[in-house]
């Protein structure tokens, strides 16, 4: 696969792991789907229910095993954040969080893979393109983040009633209080309400995609060190130490980069409706 990407150079290697696997349903760009982030997205969540409900089910009150007691400390761990963030009264929020944290780590877990090891499995298999990190997919985060917008009003209008729910997209974050200056102020609480909304979804899918699109890439860029390289050449000795120091070194770093995405993506997504389930 690398031989074959790489014979057109390093800028068709890159941009032949930045492609993806895609299904043109119609003629207009927007009419296409990207069948590697759907299956990826598909699969981490099989896995997260295949894991999580498996240990549901063999969970013991005695001495638990190394897996029940991971799982144990980040759904305590979860559950504790989410008791001292959201102040509102739900049994939903806690498993939400775990879900979220759950399915966007595994999905992020996918940029540990070695760059070549799947698209080259692809390719073996007749695919010529495969992408394997959803996050990195803009479609993906961005589809994700459109689900914690509609969650988010979901949440004030059966904490508040649709009444205050609209009633406070006029009254706040100014407050008056004649009814002349609640007129005057609506038009400027409105537009601010309009921005906060919008400002939501784009900041929980471009941080996330840009992260881990930027993580992708550099993992593509290490791997470019010894494209090509041959065996009887002086520089292939000198740059594969250097390509496995850099490797070690991003994917130690990187591990830290997902975990902290993940969390970061459902902090975010908890504290947005703690503020939708609040009355101003």
């Amino acid at each position: 696969m690398s031989a074959e990407s790489g014979s057109g150079g390093l800028t068709e290697y890159i941009k032949h792991h930045l492609h993806h696997l895609q299904w043109q349903y119609g003629d207009s760009k927007f009419e296409t789907i990207n069948l590697d982030s759907v299956f990826f997205l598909l699969l981490a969540s099989v896995v997260f229910l295949f894991v999580f409900l498996r240990v549901a089910r063999r969970a013991t009150p005695g001495v638990p095993g190394k897996l029940q007691c991971a799982i144990e400390m980040v759904v305590t761990g979860i559950d504790g954040l989410v008791r001292e963030t959201f102040h509102g009264q739900s049994k939903f929020i806690a498993p939400m969080a775990v879900t979220i944290f759950a399915l966007v780590f595994l999905m992020n877990f996918m940029d540990m893979i070695p760059v070549d090891f799947l698209p080259w499995a692809a390719h073996s298999a007749g695919v010529n393109y495969l992408r394997v990190v959803p996050t990195a997919d803009l479609n993906t985060t961005i589809g994700m983040s459109l689900g914690v917008f509609l969650l988010i009003h979901w949440f004030g209008i059966k904490h508040k009633g649709i009444k205050l729910f609209v009633a406070e997209a006029f009254t706040a974050p100014f407050h008056a209080h004649g009814t002349l200056g609640k007129i005057l102020l609506a038009p400027a609480n409105l537009l601010l309400r309009l921005i906060e909304e919008l400002v939501r979804p784009l900041s929980l899918s471009l941080r996330l995609f840009g992260n881990m699109y930027a993580g992708e890439l550099i993992f593509i860029l290490i791997a470019v060190m010894t494209l090509g390289a041959a065996m009887n050449e002086a520089m292939t000795y000198v740059m594969a130490p250097v390509q496995f120091i850099a490797g070690f070194v991003w994917t130690a770093f990187h591990i830290l980069v997902i975990t902290l995405q993940a969390f970061i993506y459902m902090m975010l997504t908890v504290v947005y409706l703690s503020m939708a389930s609040e009355k101003h």
